[in-house]
């Protein structure tokens, strides 16, 4: 059976990881480097809003498939890791 909230979980993993790598390595060069500070406003606001989405999908597919507390905490706490979110994708994919 497909779970739709682990599959809806593994793809905004994917893009707010990718968000976080842009956040770190694209805006904020830009802001300390060139001094363009719009970038991490803008790139800021994007992986914000998408963290929140990560965090309320984590909730949802975690009472879909009854997910330890311990490996919940362990997805929360890789998405502040850079390139995180490829240490949970296989994990995930388990799931779907």
């Amino acid at each position: 059976m497909i779970k739709t909230g682990v599959k809806k979980f593994g793809l905004i993993n994917t893009i707010e990881g990718y968000s976080y790598l842009a956040l770190l390595f694209v805006a904020m060069p830009l802001k300390y480097l060139l001094d363009i500070a719009i970038a991490v406003k803008i790139v800021g606001m994007i992986h914000g809003i998408l963290f929140i989405i990560f965090c309320i999908l984590l909730a949802i597919a975690w009472q879909e498939t009854k997910w330890s507390i311990k490996e919940s905490i362990l997805f929360f706490i890789a998405s502040f890791i850079p390139f995180g979110t490829f240490f949970t994708k296989n994990k995930i994919k388990s799931y779907e």
